[in-house]
């Protein structure tokens, strides 16, 4: 029986990938252990990142994106990508695509990975 779950991304990009969803969830990692895992939490969601052993790196490394997506729902999108360009994160486009549940905008991390930002219609 499952006790519970979450969601990790293995990366070469430690470092990068940590600093970025620092950035995305205006959180500290925790627990933390520098160079090989972070963790943050979210509300119904914890994610964990790690760096892979050096056994398993080649598991890991790809140069295209991964189909890793992770939907983060905000209550004003306007916001949400004001804050990305605030601490330089780079939005996969600047324009924001309509979907028949809301509005959102895709931001790639340091590994590769989609965030799509989500408002829903009515937020």
């Amino acid at each position: 029986m499952i006790k519970t779950a979450w969601l990790t991304i293995g990366t070469e990009h430690f470092t990068e990938v940590v600093e970025f969803y620092h950035l995305v969830l205006q959180q500290d990692p925790k627990p933390f252990s520098p160079d090989r895992y972070a963790e943050f939490h979210l509300p119904g969601l914890r994610l964990g990142i790690f760096s892979p052993q050096a056994d398993h790196q080649q598991e890991f490394a790809h140069s295209d994106q991964s189909g890793f997506s992770l939907c983060l729902e905000v209550e004003n999108l306007e916001m949400a990508i004001a804050r990305f360009q605030r601490g330089n994160l780079k939005l996969h486009s600047g324009e924001i695509q309509t979907a028949s549940h809301g509005r959102e905008i895709y931001v790639y991390d340091p590994a590769g990975n989609r965030l799509i930002l989500h408002e829903s219609f009515g937020s």
